[in-house]
């Protein structure tokens, strides 16, 4: 048999290399649109203003109460703010929010929650959903038993009743956007509703934060009818932004509601 060249052999390597990284890469702007097995949200950008792709579709996740957009023609927006520390940023985000009236959700973890009693406090004050983003922001998909699944949230549940008195509504994010169908199954066994993401862009580097210009360039063009979208409270860039970015998007003709009612469902929550 004849033998294949070293770089013959060499460049098969990479091509199955670069075919392995291509199905694990993480982003949450990634052109890729993955298999849900792979534990990794990803999202596919088609057409700007229109829903992207998931790597798994609405239909799909709503098999296990989760989401990541809503089907519509109705240009409303469900924002969402990821709280995994405080930097003195969410304090101008509530204002600009209660500026325009816009209600929003906020998914916090045990670091957040623990130290920050009266943001939360103001966020359920001002009317806003404070949601589950597990207390340490592990990869939820290697939680291999519904205990230490469970874990993650109930002790930001229990944070959470301690500072408001009151139960803490049923929705989570994973972090990082890991998962998969075990602890999708997991968080719907526990009441959670799960929460995705069809727009988001690169805001979580303190040192490194977008302009002005980059963030309305990705915000305001792929903005879509039902969109989920994903901020993160730590930015300053959409801090410094936020009233604009409200105020344009209104002028777009988008309105405004939060993930208790995706779907049409309405359901009480405890604000």
């Amino acid at each position: 048999m004849k033998k294949l060249p070293l770089v013959a052999i060499l460049l098969i390597a990479s091509f199955f290399v670069g075919q392995l990284t291509a199905r694990v890469v993480h982003s949450k702007e990634t052109s890729a649109v993955l298999p849900a097995s792979d534990g990794n949200w990803g999202l596919g950008f088609p057409e700007e203003g229109k829903t992207p792709t998931g790597n798994a579709t609405i239909d799909e996740l709503k098999d296990y109460n989760a989401y990541y957009a809503e089907d519509t023609d109705d240009k409303v927006i469900y924002l969402t703010f990821d709280c995994g520390y405080e930097n003195g940023n969410t304090a101008p985000i509530l204002d600009a929010l209660k500026k325009h009236n816009v209600k929003a959700s906020f998914f916090v973890v045990g670091t957040f929650i623990d130290s920050n009693p009266e943001l939360i406090k103001r966020m359920v004050e001002e009317g806003h959903i404070v949601g589950n983003h597990t207390w340490h922001h592990p990869d939820m998909s290697a939680m291999s038993t519904k205990e230490a699944f469970s874990k993650e949230l109930t002790d930001v549940e229990k944070k959470y009743e301690e500072i408001t008195g009151k139960p803490m509504n049923k929705y989570y994010r994973p972090p990082q956007g890991k998962y998969n169908e075990s602890n999708l199954q997991m968080a719907k066994d526990l009441g959670y509703k799960t929460f995705f993401w069809s727009l988001a862009y690169v805001d979580w580097y303190q040192d490194n934060q977008p302009t002005k210009e980059e963030a309305f360039k990705k915000l305001l063009g792929r903005i879509h009818p039902g969109a989920v979208v994903l901020l993160h409270s730590t930015s300053s860039t959409n801090a410094a932004i936020l009233d604009e970015l409200l105020t344009k998007w209104e002028e777009m003709g988008y309105t405004f509601k939060t993930i208790d009612q995706i779907g049409g469902s309405n359901e009480a929550t405890s604000v």
